[in-house]
């Protein structure tokens, strides 16, 4: 694959909602363009694009692919992105690097969430749209047409219409050029039909006023009535879409490679070329992956100069320089090394020691970090553990190779629960975490429920005895202590107000040491204790058989009996949640908290969508992601923090401690 000229590069993000045929239609590309000698079908897992073993084996996109291919002088780098919210952060990393997206949308099933989803994050880029699946049953394209401009408001100007639809299609108008094309690939010519005449003279009209508004010069010389040239057009045209004063409509079937060639056509003449930076050397990364075969893969876009071999490069962010080795462009799984990549263009690093995804690669004696990428934080929460001893001692390296990989996956363990959490985007994401974890890294997992870090506290003051005496032969243990203990707004505070003597200094740290030592454990259902102060104000001892342990023992045993007497209740984690979904899905989502033990704190408008705040207990937070997907149709997002521990009571906290106990009788 030889170097273009950034002039001569498109650097496309294909996206869609799952099932609307961006694959497919990344295949026809491909083959149209003679890099492929037969069509592949995701049915039988033989796309260039889906060519990961989870992707075959679920027949979905799940990894961003970086398919380039070359026509008309012009290399076009299609990046082939999941259509499922759960790997919305595969589609993040490929906008930032992209000029621009290209929508595919199903001629049958319209505009979908995640379109709708996509369509936003896009924000001001430039937008194609291609309704796909003209051939089949129910297809229409003038009803997705309607449902574009109706869900997003925007200029949508037809460049290519279909002639027919469901079995009857087969062939595409190009509206720039007047002609008509059937069959597949190129097609043959053939004369625009008379039916369609007043169809196209709408559409060529609509065309040529958005061409005017992407120039003020043709703007005046249009609104003056005069006439626009060919050239006028195409050139106000390409300014237009450049600008998002237009986002281009096209048609096409792609599994029949109808439509398809003319689709690149288009886009090699009316997507913007990257814009050309002046300085030293920026690039940066926007997707990692461990190849079983390669190794760690960086895939990076050139924003600033050009990238060569063997150039010393600064990684501006961890302030680490790396050579630069192997280098190479890809396509899908097939790779050719390259020496210089020029500005625009996207590649492949490979094995570079300190970089990762969102680093920016910089030259080492004028660095610049770009601007990085915005990944939307994962709420689901699960619990993995291993299911050998084995598998435990590579579980954590594992884990940590997964999260390099992919920014949307993070790994907690928490001390108190004693589990290592596997935090992801969705049901679809864990599961796909767990396949990779065993048969990526074998290591073998099993799932399970997250558990709640509850904490104990006392709601009352109590003055409590421990003491430890042991004096039957031999040298005996004495230690005794009178302990006060009651709430605290501090975790654990200890003190001391002994007089006379009765408890001598020297023992004082080991009574603190001794109560701190059972402060994991409480006397309700065993979690932790906080909120606790301890005043040792009384006790005695022996001169000869008080000793460290013995008084450490004796605190261990007020204690005991200082929570039991002083009304124990349990803790639990509150959370602040703030969801942000569409306006007419607010009263659902009150609703919904409500029925969570949550209090709404407030709500605040934000365009179309509304932001509501709350504080809602954890335990009802883990599942919250799926919660929220089904009833928005995936149309929400959240975010949570830790607030504050509350007291927790009645018959849920009941259960709660009645499950806490069985668990401690059982692994006994």
């Amino acid at each position: 694959m030889k170097n273009y000229q950034s002039n001569q590069l498109r650097n496309v993000a294909v996206v869609a909602h799952g099932g609307s045929g961006k694959t497919s239609l990344v295949e026809a590309m491909l083959f149209n363009t003679g890099t492929l000698s037969r069509l592949g079908r995701v049915e039988d897992g033989t796309t260039t694009s889906d060519y990961h073993p989870e992707e075959t084996a679920r027949k979905m996109t799940i990894h961003t692919s970086l398919v380039p291919v070359e026509w008309n002088k012009t290399k076009v780098n299609l990046l082939d992105t999941p259509g499922f919210s759960d790997f919305i952060g595969e589609i993040k990393g490929s906008l930032r690097v992209a000029d621009g997206a290209l929508f595919v949308i199903s001629a049958v099933d319209g505009v979908q969430v995640q379109h709708e989803v996509i369509w936003d994050m896009a924000g001001e880029m430039p937008k194609f749209v291609i309704i796909n699946k003209m051939d089949r049953e129910n297809a229409n394209f003038d009803k997705v047409l309607d449902s574009l401009k109706e869900k997003f408001g925007a200029n949508f100007v037809p460049l290519q219409i279909p002639i027919g639809a469901f079995n009857d299609f087969n062939s595409v108008v190009n509206i720039m050029d007047e002609k008509a094309y059937t069959g597949d690939g190129k097609g043959k010519e053939v004369a625009v039909p008379g039916d369609l005449a007043d169809y196209l003279a709408t559409y060529r009209e609509a065309m040529i006023e958005a061409a005017a508004e992407g120039d003020d010069e043709l703007t005046m010389k249009y609104l003056e009535g005069e006439e626009l040239t060919p050239d006028e057009i195409r050139d106000g045209f390409r300014k237009s879409v450049a600008l998002g004063k237009v986002v281009p409509v096209m048609a096409c079937s792609a599994i029949k490679n109808i439509g398809v060639a003319q689709i690149l056509d288009l886009i090699a003449e009316y997507f913007p070329a990257p814009k050309v930076e002046e300085g030293p050397m920026a690039s940066l990364i926007f997707k990692t992956i461990a190849d079983p075969y390669v190794g760690k893969m960086n895939f990076l876009r050139v924003f600033r100069g050009q990238l060569k071999t063997d150039a010393p490069v600064l990684n501006v962010k961890k302030e680490k320089l790396e050579k630069i080795g192997q280098m190479m462009y890809v396509r899908g799984k097939a790779t050719v090394q390259t020496e210089v990549v020029p500005c625009g263009d996207l590649a492949v690093l490979v094995k570079l020691q300190d970089t990762g995804t969102g680093d920016t690669l910089a030259d080492k004696d004028k660095p610049i970090e770009l601007e990085g990428i915005e990944f939307p934080v994962p709420t689901l929460t699960t619990a993995v553990a291993p299911k050998s001893k084995n598998d435990e001692d590579k579980l954590g390296d594992a884990l940590l190779k997964l999260t390099d990989e992919d920014p949307t996956v993070k790994v907690q363990k928490n001390t108190e629960t004693k589990q290592t959490l596997l935090i992801t985007m969705g049901e679809a994401q864990t599961q796909i975490m767990v396949d990779r974890l065993k048969k990526k890294y074998g290591v073998d997992v099993t799932l399970e429920e997250a558990k709640v870090p509850y904490r104990e506290t006392i709601r009352k003051k109590v003055e409590v005895e421990g003491k430890h005496k042991k004096q039957s032969g031999g040298r005996g243990q004495f230690g005794h202590v009178w302990i006060r203990f009651e709430p605290s707004e501090e975790h654990f505070v200890f003190a001391e107000e002994v007089f006379g003597g009765a408890v001598p200094r020297n023992f004082f740290p080991a009574v603190e040491k001794g109560l701190r030592e059972v402060l994991d454990e409480g006397v309700l259902a065993g979690f932790p204790v906080t909120g606790l102060k301890a005043t040792l104000y009384d006790g005695s001892y022996h001169p000869v058989d008080s000793s460290e342990m013995a008084f450490k023992i004796a605190s261990h045993l007020a204690f005991k009996k200082g929570c039991d007497q002083a009304s124990p209740v349990l803790l639990e984690p509150i959370q602040n949640v703030e969801v942000t979904v569409p306006e007419n899905f607010m009263g659902d989502i009150i609703s919904d908290f409500n029925t969570k033990r949550g209090r709404v704190l407030g709500t605040e408008p934000m365009g179309k969508l509304v932001k509501i705040r709350a504080q809602v207990p954890l335990s009802e937070m883990y599942r919250y992601a799926i919660d929220l997907k089904s009833m928005t149709q995936g149309r929400g997002s959240f975010t949570m923090e830790f607030a504050s521990y509350e007291e927790f009571s009645g018959r849920e906290a009941d259960m709660v401690v009645k499950k806490a106990k069985e668990e401690k009788e059982a692994a006994k």
